[in-house]
């Protein structure tokens, strides 16, 4: 097995420790501050690209593999995409925390480049494969939207460096921050679920024609949301975007419980089932913002009603379907690693072994619970409560991941 997920997945693991011994020295008051700043874009980028892409990357190289039967088109260009995602993150992120424009710039283009390497090397491996399906077209589209996400960074990057398009900065940012949270992240973790859920369920003959629905809406979701701000950010326009985006994870919701249904494993571990309940709160958090949007549509984009946004989503469903996740693609990929081979033999620890549920269980709740509690602080716009929450989030956060990583001593 290759060397070349885990390189992404430890790295990952350091981002998220990173990000959280950060934000503890802030005492979360980043958080409670104006995001479009040195410091918000040094902690979000730190969380967005450190800790949930780099992992995601790590997983989409080894799942990739699994769901082709067939190995990556070149591992090489694996460890270059890694090189130098790895130096243009430092980069960017070294430039937000001294203000260095020309930094960010040049690190933004050494990204873009790291990108447009990986998404060639995912692009010619599903090519040859010739293997589309939901999950395989889900990737694809999830990939696609990442370059996106780059080319308007890289662009906003430029025009911070250059004065050029000064008038389409915020149009850029807009787009910007839709297609790399609602469209790479998006398309990722529900075409990845088509996959993951049926594995650890055990589930077989369940209908997957919603699959084919929810993965049509939500891209036509990213592109109704990416045309509103790149075109001005009209309410009518952003609430369709958000309207068919909030049907997508409905019926998205809906699938899920037709796989448990034909499940033929009552329990496939804490991970999976607080997966399940964070789509579940998922789907009523959409329903309240979509309603919401007709309520005070003029509030859509100030900076309160996206900070909010940002953390249900990012900080929410995104981290913790990740942190979910990983409580079983993690042990999987080292019993696999260092075990395959030794399957059946006498004294061969079997998968379960390497992580205790009931700890996972304990950890993902009291996430769960301190992540709810963020909500409030940030609803209420209490620094003093974001704060202590913060700290408690940060601690249960810290103890969940050095559980995870207890894996590699097993």
């Amino acid at each position: 097995m290759s060397r070349l997920p885990f390189l992404f997945i430890i790295t990952g693991i350091l981002g998220f420790v990173a990000f959280h011994t950060a934000s503890l020295l802030s005492l979360t008051q980043w958080l409670a501050e104006e995001l479009r700043g040195p410091s918000g874009w040094f902690h979000i980028h730190l969380f967005v690209l450190g800790w949930a892409t780099m992992l995601a990357m790590g997983a989409i190289y080894q799942l990739i593999h699994v769901i082709l039967q067939r190995n990556i088109y070149s591992e090489k260009l694996g460890y270059i995409h890694y090189v130098l995602f790895t130096v243009g993150l430092v980069g960017v992120l070294y430039g937000f925390h001294q203000g260095a424009i020309y930094w960010i710039a040049i690190s933004a283009t050494i990204l873009m480049i790291s990108i447009l390497v990986f998404a060639y090397n995912m692009a010619i491996t599903l090519y040859r494969a010739k293997l589309w399906n939901t999950v395989t077209i889900s990737a694809a589209c999830a990939v696609i939207y990442l370059v996106l996400t780059a080319v308007s960074g890289l662009l906003m990057g430029l025009n911070l460096a250059l004065g050029y398009w000064i008038e389409l900065h915020g149009r850029l940012y807009g787009a910007h921050i839709w297609l790399g949270t609602i469209g790479w992240f998006g398309l990722l973790i529900t075409g990845f679920s088509y996959k993951m859920l049926p594995m650890f369920y055990l589930s077989h003959n369940y209908p997957e024609k919603l699959q084919k629905v929810t993965m049509i809406l939500w891209n036509a979701a990213v592109i109704a949301g990416a045309l509103c701000f790149l075109l001005g950010g009209a309410p009518r326009m952003l609430q369709l975007a958000i309207a068919i985006l909030t049907a997508a994870i409905i019926v998205y919701n809906v699938h899920l419980l037709q796989i448990r249904k034909h499940r033929h494993k009552r329990n496939p571990g804490a991970g999976i089932q607080w997966s399940m309940y964070f789509n579940q709160a998922f789907a009523i958090i959409a329903a309240l913002a979509l309603m919401y949007s007709f309520w005070q549509p003029e509030k859509l984009l100030t900076q309160e009603v996206v900070r909010l946004a940002g953390w249900l989503y990012l900080g929410g469903w995104v981290s913790l379907m990740i942190l979910s996740y990983a409580s079983k693609i993690i042990p999987f990929l080292w019993w696999t690693h260092k075990y395959g081979k030794q399957a059946g033999k006498r004294g061969t620890p079997v998968m379960s072994d390497l992580l205790n549920d009931r700890k996972v269980q304990l950890c993902l709740t009291a996430i769960a619970v301190s992540s709810a509690l963020m909500i409030a602080g940030l609803l209420s716009d209490t620094k003093l409560l974001i704060s202590i929450v913060g700290i408690i989030f940060t601690l249960c956060s810290f103890f969940y991941i050095a559980l995870i990583s207890s894996v590699f001593r097993r």
